[in-house]
């Protein structure tokens, strides 16, 4: 691995990236050209330190995915990417034409232990890959739904039918809808010659004017914490934050919903939580 050359080529191919390059604003306050170190690590799906070391000349030996991810984000020819796995030291892979939708072990132990609170694992789509019994309790039974489209997220927030059961009792939310299409360009960039992303995002053009609308203006903004009232069909509103963890070496994110220990909303999740094991037990 060669960090100086290997830093001096990445910083000189950020340079050359433009916001618009890659579906970001263009934004206020640009002091240099080309793309800022976090909006690359963002669409790398890496941390802002770790890229940050790799172009200071001082990062550990990047893996083929986290490479893959960079060539993405800085929009590298074939050539370029070669050179990119060169300096770093490593063999060039075949890279997926879509997001990774097997989730790791470690991940599905993880939502599984969160026994207090409800947890679903998306790809960069919004599509639902997993989740524990609480989160099937406060949102649906996905198990019941189709694995392809009916389990996503973004795809359900615009196009169900009835406008009831859109939002899971969440009601219209901006914010939400705001993070979900720019999740959705982040993987439109890095996914250029999937069919599925590009057929997903046709049908959402085609079938919602307010999706319509938030894909061309190219709004750019990711929540990672939000707090929203839920209004659940059998135990009521329940106030919950929800929180965006990332799985960087699958491209994927853990959302969990809690609330505070003891609260109201604490003890109405304790009430869902049983009826929810009542309910999928009498299916059964």
């Amino acid at each position: 691995m060669d960090r100086r050359a290997l830093a001096h080529f990445l910083r000189n191919k950020r340079a050359q990236i433009s916001p618009a390059d890659v579906g970001l604003p263009q934004g206020h306050r640009r002091r240099t050209p080309g793309l800022r170190r976090e909006e690359v690590a963002q669409l790398a799906y890496i941390s802002v330190d770790h890229y940050s070391r790799l172009e200071q000349a001082r990062g550990r030996h990047p893996s083929r995915r986290v490479l893959g991810g960079i060539a993405r984000a800085l929009r590298l020819t074939d050539q370029e990417r070669a050179r990119l796995f060169q300096l770093a030291g490593e063999r060039e892979e075949n890279e997926a034409v879509g997001p990774v939708r097997e989730v790791q072990p470690s991940t599905l132990n993880l939502i599984d232990r969160l026994t207090d609170a409800a947890a679903i694992v998306l790809d960069p789509t919004c599509r639902v890959l997993a989740w524990n019994p609480l989160a099937a309790a406060l949102l649906e039974d996905f198990s019941a739904l189709a694995p392809g489209q009916e389990r996503n997220l973004i795809r359900r927030y615009f196009l169900h039918p009835d406008p009831d059961r859109r939002h899971y009792g969440m009601g219209i939310h901006d914010r939400f809808a705001v993070t979900a299409v720019s999740y959705l360009h982040m993987a439109a960039t890095r996914y250029p010659d999937s069919r599925e992303l590009k057929s997903l995002v046709a049908e959402l053009v085609a079938g919602s004017e307010d999706f319509a609308r938030l894909w061309n203006s190219h709004q750019f903004r990711i929540d990672r914490h939000l707090r929203q009232t839920v209004r659940h069909p059998q135990v009521g509103a329940i106030e919950l934050d929800f929180d965006v963890l990332t799985v960087p070496d699958q491209e994927q994110h853990v959302v969990i919903f809690t609330a505070e220990p003891e609260s109201p909303a604490y003890r109405t999740l304790q009430l869902l939580k049983v009826i929810g094991t009542q309910r999928m037990t009498v299916e059964s």
